[in-house]
């Protein structure tokens, strides 16, 4: 079960949220809470809804009427929605960059040894001077 998980009829929600349960009929009418219904359409509410039943509340008693309080609870879920969406693209995206062969550069370090670079990223140059001579050949 989670927070979305409808557990609670009308009367236990209601005193959850600390309302009459006919506000919590007239939020359903209005749609600012949304609860989910049984087959004997009988109102369900979850542990969210409840959460947004005290937001509501909370908002109402500063001054909020209930347009702008829905426009908040609006602009809430949508953040929410996103958020979840930007994880689930930040991992695919992951996913993706580490399954994806080839991606990662790799360098000739100064004592020879390789080095891993990040893609656009030079390798240090060295200004030592290397003297170098087959074998087997003499010097005169």
């Amino acid at each position: 079960m989670d927070e979305f998980s409808p557990l609670f009829a009308i009367a236990v929600a209601a005193e959850l949220a600390g309302m009459h349960p006919q506000t919590l009929r007239q939020y359903d009418r209005i749609g600012l809470v949304k609860p989910t219904r049984t087959a004997g359409q009988s109102r369900r509410y979850s542990m969210r809804d409840v959460v947004q039943l005290r937001e509501i509340a909370a908002l109402s008693a500063e001054g909020l009427n209930l347009e702008g309080v829905r426009r908040i609870l609006d602009l809430e879920n949508q953040v929410t929605e996103l958020t979840v969406r930007v994880r689930e693209l930040e991992h695919a995206l992951s996913n993706e960059m580490l399954a994806r062969p080839g991606r990662r550069v790799f360098a000739a370090g100064a004592e020879g040894d390789v080095v891993s670079l990040r893609a656009g990223e030079r390798s240090k140059r060295s200004n030592a001077v290397v003297v170098w001579r087959q074998l087997g050949q003499r010097s005169e």
